[in-house]
């Protein structure tokens, strides 16, 4: 399966696009490993909801795909990126990101496996492979939403807005 840079090939403002939105989401997975290597049982999920909160607006917003930037569009480009969302079949473009849709999107991947909640306990390996898994976690669902968004954006030619300032 192809990542989102790969996807991007060959289209210089969808590759600056995914490289920025990577950078972000390395920024936020870190905040998730530490957040993940803390004993407090429910201290990651709620970092994690709250840190996907952000980071997928910001993500559909560096593609044009917010819903203010949807309802900007022409009617038929607007048709042509809720056919293109329909088809990619993503929950999380061009909606406004509720508590409910984040932890529905968290439990797509699984429980977050009870070893690594039990494993936080452990002293230093236990802390180490919790903050690894909260890392990896964080990390595979912003891939996903990202892969997402870079098939809307090709599916519907949708040109990108300028880059905002720093996230």
């Amino acid at each position: 399966m192809p990542s989102a840079l790969q996807l991007a090939h060959g289209h210089p403002e969808l590759t600056a696009a995914v490289l920025a939105c990577r950078k972000l989401l390395h920024r936020r997975a870190v905040v998730a490993a530490a957040a993940s290597a803390v004993p407090l049982p429910g201290l990651d999920w709620a970092v994690d909801a709250a840190l996907l909160a952000r980071l997928v607006p910001a993500m559909n917003a560096r593609f044009g795909l917010a819903p203010a930037q949807i309802d900007r569009l022409a009617p038929e480009k607007r048709h042509q990126v809720q056919k293109a969302v329909t088809m990619v079949g993503s929950a999380l473009i061009g909606k406004f990101i509720s508590k409910e849709l984040v932890l529905r999107l968290a439990q797509a991947v699984g429980m977050r496996m009870g070893a690594a909640q039990a494993a936080k306990f452990v002293p230093l390996a236990g802390q180490a492979v919790a903050a690894v898994m909260g890392y990896s976690v964080l990390r595979y669902l912003g891939e996903e939403h990202l892969k997402d968004c870079v098939r809307v954006a090709l599916a519907a030619h949708l040109a990108l807005p300028a880059p905002q300032g720093k996230d």
